[in-house]
């Protein structure tokens, strides 16, 4: 028989089952009670196989059942073969249709939000066939879209509801006033805002000239960022000029945490300053939405609902350099 040409041709995937439950119950007996036929049956299916592959799979009497090297090989590949069955059902399983259509989100830059990720990941599983389309944009823009129903939906800062719009708070994002290691007032935790007044200043640069969020209250308040020594778009190059101690810049808790953490930057804001700012997901109830968008939308309000019932846990993160809208 080892001299024998296997004869693929006449493989099948019974015959392989019947040899892989036979080794994993280690006897043709149980094998049988396994598969619910008789012994005879099973003995004759393993026959079948070795006559087929050309070779003796299992040497086996009363004592031993030990597989030979070909009977090795082939059950290795039988375990895999079994595994890309499973996944085959699975996926053909899986509560997917034959949707079509375009999403469209208009998002707020360097947001790290959980929901969204995995919304996007159940729409693209159950709806293979929708696409979407993301798109940045400052919070003013992104409500003036909708407003205007020119995009469905948005992620951006709102200091509060907007009247026509329906507008659901996801989450707050902590923000500090920061300076570097070798700032005069590097260590301190109780300097008020109006001591800031004149610190030179490091600010992201889209969030010059009042337009950024929490810098509007900061600055009406105590006139803090009166003289800018620095600016970046890049969140990343606002943390290294303030590191570098070029001045004080206000910046995401979440996006320095580190640098927080190994003391290269110090939180001069107190508690009572109370910075941060509110993402909310806003849509114009008034838009006719496609199919794929309520679609979206149905699979997001499950996301986010969900996570408003989650224990706490790391809060999710939104690195904000953007306009908040009043």
């Amino acid at each position: 028989m080892n001299g024998t040409k296997p004869k693929l041709h006449h493989l099948n995937w019974n015959l392989l089952h019947t040899f892989l439950v036979i080794v994993e119950e280690r006897s043709i007996t149980r094998a049988a009670d396994r598969l619910l036929v008789r012994q005879p049956t099973v003995s004759a299916a393993l026959q079948r196989l070795e006559e087929t592959l050309g070779g003796q799979l299992i040497q086996r009497d009363s004592r031993r059942f030990v597989l030979t090297k070909r009977g090795e090989l082939l059950y290795k590949e039988c375990v895999d073969i079994y595994r890309s069955v499973a996944r085959i059902g699975d996926r053909l399983s899986e509560d997917h249709d034959d949707l079509t259509g375009l999403v469209r989100l208009l998002v707020v830059t360097h947001v790290v939000l959980p929901p969204l990720d995995r919304t996007l990941t159940q729409l693209n599983r159950k709806h293979p066939g929708v696409s979407v389309r993301i798109d940045v944009a400052n919070s003013q823009d992104i409500v003036r879209a909708i407003s205007q129903k020119l995009s469905p939906f948005g992620f951006c800062l709102l200091a509060k509801p907007l009247a026509g719009l329906d507008c659901r708070p996801l989450l707050r994002e902590e923000f500090g006033i920061l300076c570097g290691r070798g700032h005069p007032l590097f260590g301190l935790s109780d300097v008020p805002l109006a001591e800031l007044r004149d610190e030179p200043f490091v600010a992201l640069a889209c969030g010059q000239d009042g337009a950024l969020e929490p810098m509007v209250s900061v600055r009406e308040g105590a006139g803090l960022g009166s003289r800018v020594v620095g600016s970046s778009p890049n969140l990343e190059e606002v943390t290294r000029m303030i590191a570098a101690g070029l001045g004080i810049g206000i910046l995401p808790l979440a996006s320095v945490a580190e640098a927080l953490e190994s003391r290269s930057l110090w939180n001069l804001a107190r508690p009572e300053d109370l910075l941060g700012a509110d993402l909310y997901f806003v849509s114009n109830p008034a838009m006719q939405l496609n199919a794929a968008e309520e679609a979206f939308l149905r699979l997001f309000e499950q996301q986010r609902v969900a996570t408003e019932e989650e224990p706490a846990t790391e809060p999710a993160e939104v690195l904000l350099s953007d306009p908040l809208v009043p």
